[in-house]
């Protein structure tokens, strides 16, 4: 399963059934778990986790050090979990003194070119679409979707379940089960369809709906806004993750679109 033109450092571990096609470098203080496939001209550099069931395509390169000149060769990890898959040239840094690791959930799916730079967090079933280039200290919720060619601002912070349209510049924090969309990046309504395709029932999405129109319909600032949601409506999970993200945001949260908006402001 182990090409000969391969270089594996001899204090990596590699479970039993991986493949690894020519070329590619692992280096040592990696471990990759059982079924996963390393295509060729792949570089896996210390710190690396990779989980079981994996596919890596050529030209990646995980677990290089931070682009960061405040790293000072602290040892810290990548970690990815089972079923992910990498695409062809994605790069992904190791964490620095902040998390002291970078994190890509189960289930994954980083196209290709994109960028995670140090001590991200990415939940379980997203997707970075190709080209996206996420800063460090970003955190992306479960089933979060990045669509192609993003470019997210550091200690950005998105909720789960959204979907944050191509080319957006995210500089402001995304609530859970939106989409975002528009220059500046808004509001673009409740991620309705993704919902419903994650089992969601319509009664749920409607009172999520009802949430965000108090959010950015009803004229109120967004302490007002969390206030009067905790009193007048019900408590529910959905309700609570979106009043704690909003009131732990550390950026602010992306507003709603307004007509005195443009792409040359």
């Amino acid at each position: 399963m182990i090409h000969p033109h391969t270089y594996i450092h001899p204090n990596a571990k590699l479970a039993t059934n991986v493949k690894v096609d020519p070329f590619s470098v692992i280096h040592q203080n990696v471990e990759i778990g059982e079924g996963t496939w390393i295509g060729s001209n792949v570089t896996i550099m210390e710190g690396a986790r990779i989980g079981k069931n994996c596919r890596i395509f050529p030209g990646a390169v995980i677990a290089a050090i931070p682009q960061d000149l405040k790293y000072e060769g602290e040892q810290t990890t990548v970690e990815i979990g089972d079923n992910t898959t990498i695409r062809e040239f994605v790069t992904i840094n190791r964490g620095s003194k902040d998390r002291w690791t970078t994190k890509v959930g189960k289930n994954c799916l980083i196209m290709a070119y994109s960028h995670l730079a140090h001590d991200c967090f990415i939940g379980d079933n997203c997707i970075i679409s190709n080209n996206t280039q996420v800063a460090g200290h970003v955190t992306v919720g479960d089933w979060g979707i990045l669509a192609g060619m993003c470019a997210i601002h550091q200690f950005v912070t998105i909720g789960q379940h959204a979907f944050v349209s191509g080319g957006s510049l995210v500089s402001k924090d995304v609530p859970p089960y939106i989409k975002a969309g528009r220059n500046p990046l808004s509001y673009a309504g409740v991620n309705s369809v993704g919902l419903k395709r994650r089992g969601f029932t319509i009664e749920k999405i409607n009172h999520i709906l009802d949430i965000y129109r108090i959010i950015y319909n009803k004229g109120m600032n967004t302490s007002q806004a969390l206030n009067y949601i905790e009193e007048e409506l019900p408590a529910t999970d959905e309700r609570d993750d979106i009043v704690t993200f909003i009131r732990e945001s550390g950026r602010g949260i992306i507003k709603r679109f307004t007509k005195g908006s443009s792409e040359d402001e």
